[in-house]
C-alpha cells in the first residue's frame, strides 16, 4: 500500500521498481535528469524506526537505482538526500549528478547546482507525456537487473 509521501511523488505512475520494503519513484521535479524519490513502504516517519529487514532491503534498492541511472544517464557523482521537511514518511531523494546538462525527449535537464550541493529549487517539471517517458525508460532498465 503507497503511503503520502509515495502518493505526493506520483505512485502508482511514476513507480519505476519496488523491491521488499521500498519504493523507486522518478521525481515529478527533475533536479537533474533522472532524479528519483526511494520511500520506504512501511509505516515509518523516522529512519530509526524502519525494521532491520527494511535497512538490509536498502542496499537492494540504491544498488538498482546507481545501476539504472548510471545507464540512464551517465551521472559523474549521485547524491541521496534524506531531507523529511515537508512529507512525513522515510525517504531519500537520489539526484543524479553531472556537469552541464542531459537531453531527453527534446527537453533539456542542467544540473544547475553542479559541481556543489543540488540546487533543489532549480528543476524541470516534463509535461506528463514526457515524464512518464521517463518513468518507462527507468522500468525497461530495471527490469532483469541483478542487484
Amino acid at each position: 500500500m503507497a503511503n503520502a509521501t509515495m502518493r505526493k511523488f506520483g505512485h502508482p505512475r511514476s513507480l519505476v521498481a519496488e523491491t521488499a520494503h521500498w519504493a523507486v519513484l522518478v521525481r515529478p521535479q527533475q533536479v537533474a535528469l533522472g532524479s528519483l524519490v526511494l520511500a520506504c513502504r512501511e509505516p515509518a516517519t523516522a529512519f530509526g524506526q524502519v525494521s532491520a529487514a527494511a535497512f538490509a532491503d536498502l542496499r537492494t534498492a540504491v544498488a538498482g537505482a546507481e545501476a539504472v541511472l548510471g545507464d540512464f544517464v551517465s551521472y559523474e557523482r549521485i547524491n541521496h538526500l534524506m531531507l523529511m521537511m515537508v512529507d512525513p514518511d522515510v525517504h531519500f531523494h537520489v539526484i543524479p549528478r553531472y556537469q552541464g546538462t542531459r537531453g531527453f525527449d527534446g527537453l533539456e535537464f542542467p544540473d544547475c547546482g553542479w559541481p556543489g550541493p543540488p540546487a533543489l529549487g532549480r528543476f524541470v517539471e516534463p509535461p506528463p507525456p514526457t515524464l512518464d517517458r521517463i518513468v518507462q525508460a527507468l522500468r525497461e532498465r530495471w527490469t532483469g537487473l541483478a542487484v
